[in-house]
């Protein structure tokens, strides 16, 4: 499996639905291959934001419920939590580095997802750009992270720049 992981942050906290909707859709006409993918909502009025892995898209999910809640309470948890957990903290995060999610990608996700935004987190792959890029016009959303080369990243914010 060649995958592509993606994360998309959207201006609004019920765009990372939308998006899901249509990737949902993508899938069942098989434009696409979602091996797995979560979620982050933050109301504007709530304190953090609240997150879901995906389990009725992807099945088993590819990455699994550790990996998304390690990185999730990396992304929105760890500041609450003090000091007292840091070196545990820093030795999980290092692990993660192995898959391109190092600290300044966590520094990165944690200043774009705000009060009143969302986000998708995405594996996917097989996808057909054309079909998966007609489907997402309008939708606003904002590539924060992928592990795509960077010619292949290029070309896909031009796609969805648009």
């Amino acid at each position: 499996m060649a995958a592509t992981l993606t994360v998309w942050k959207f201006p609004t906290d019920s765009g990372a639905d939308t998006a899901l909707t249509t990737l949902e859709d993508l899938q069942k006409q098989q434009l696409i291959t979602v091996h797995d993918a979560a979620t982050v909502r933050w109301p504007a009025d709530a304190k953090k934001p609240r997150t879901r892995q995906l389990s009725d898209l992807t099945g088993a999910g590819a990455l699994g419920g550790t990996f998304w809640g390690l990185l999730f309470g990396l992304l929105f948890f760890v500041p609450l939590l003090g000091a007292a957990i840091g070196a545990g903290v820093g030795a999980l995060s290092g692990s993660l580095a192995d898959v391109g999610i190092d600290d300044d990608f966590i520094k990165g996700v944690r200043d774009k997802i705000t009060p009143g935004t969302s986000a998708l987190f995405v594996l996917t792959s097989d996808a057909t750009v054309d079909r998966v890029h007609e489907a997402f016009a309008g939708q606003s959303g904002e590539l924060i992270s992928t592990n795509l080369s960077h010619e292949q990243e290029a070309r896909l914010r031009e796609v969805f720049s648009e």
